[in-house]
């Protein structure tokens, strides 16, 4: 999305968006491409929404800014249309954001980001600070939006259980690093990397009983200050010298699956861990 505020910025690499690079963009062509190719779903609706304004005006202010002319009973009629994809009804476009609950609220969010059709939705941390049953209700919105569109969706977020629930492909994220990616079912069932295997077994199971709720020792390292090594070795119970000496690299373990972990590169050997 490109909206990131110094002191931070991109370091290299590519954004790669239908084979066009969104790196090397200006302000002005990446505003036109948020909304019209890449949306932004944000885990607090609340903070996206100017509170002074109608959720009808807010829609279509990001339509006419990305050059849509129609008329205001045209306009209009679009933005009941999404309203009532996301499953609320007409009136809500009168409403201002206070008179709405927090689900409601996520559900304008998730209208605003695919009001254009846009190829890819990042939804980020969609369900934070949402009760159980409100988080499936607006996951299941955003499924049937994707399906209805097209679009692809990436989900940001820290619930193992209700990313397992919506997505196909699960990338384990460890202080910056992609260090595990798989199939829903080869990261739930077949762990590889040990932060994986950790942050799994870390999901209170309800069919068995625990005397304390099982964590990860140690905290993530500043991302300002990496260690040499693995980012991982710190907290590693599989940790030996080459890990805090070598980056890991990104190796494929067959069949799509991909980890960043010295278990399963060929060309380091390892002294006594086992792979599994």
């Amino acid at each position: 999305m490109k909206l990131t505020k110094a002191p931070g910025y991109i370091d290299g690499g590519q954004i790669l968006l239908d084979g066009r690079d969104l790196v090397p963009l200006n302000d002005e062509e990446m505003r036109l491409a948020r909304l019209a190719e890449i949306a932004l779903v944000t885990q607090s609706a609340m903070n996206a929404l100017n509170p002074v304004m109608r959720i009808e005006d807010q829609i279509f202010d990001g339509l006419i800014d990305h050059g849509i002319k129609d008329s205001k009973e045209n306009l209009r009629n679009h933005v009941y249309d999404l309203l009532r994809r996301v499953g609320l009804r007409e009136n809500v476009g009168k409403m201002y954001p206070h008179e709405l609950s927090g689900g409601m609220k996520q559900r304008v969010a998730i209208a605003t980001g695919t009001s254009m059709n846009p190829k890819v939705i990042v939804a980020d941390e969609p369900t934070s600070a949402l009760d159980v049953v409100v988080q499936r209700q607006v996951m299941m919105t955003l499924s049937r939006v994707q399906r209805d569109t097209g679009a692809a969706v990436i989900l940001i977020g820290h619930d193992m259980g209700l990313v397992a629930q919506f997505a196909d492909r699960i990338g384990v994220m460890y202080a910056g690093k992609l260090v595990d990616i798989g199939t829903v079912e080869q990261i739930i069932e077949d762990p590889k990397h040990p932060y994986t295997k950790l942050l799994i077994n870390s999901v209170p199971d309800l069919e068995e009983k625990r005397e304390r709720l099982t964590g990860i020792p140690g905290i993530p390292p500043p991302l300002v200050d990496l260690p040499p090594g693995c980012v991982f070795a710190p907290r590693c119970p599989s940790v030996e010298d080459v890990c805090n000496e070598l980056q890991p690299a990104d190796t494929d373990v067959g069949d799509n699956r991909h980890v960043m972990c010295h278990l399963f590169d060929p060309d380091v050997t390892m002294a006594g861990s086992e792979v599994g």
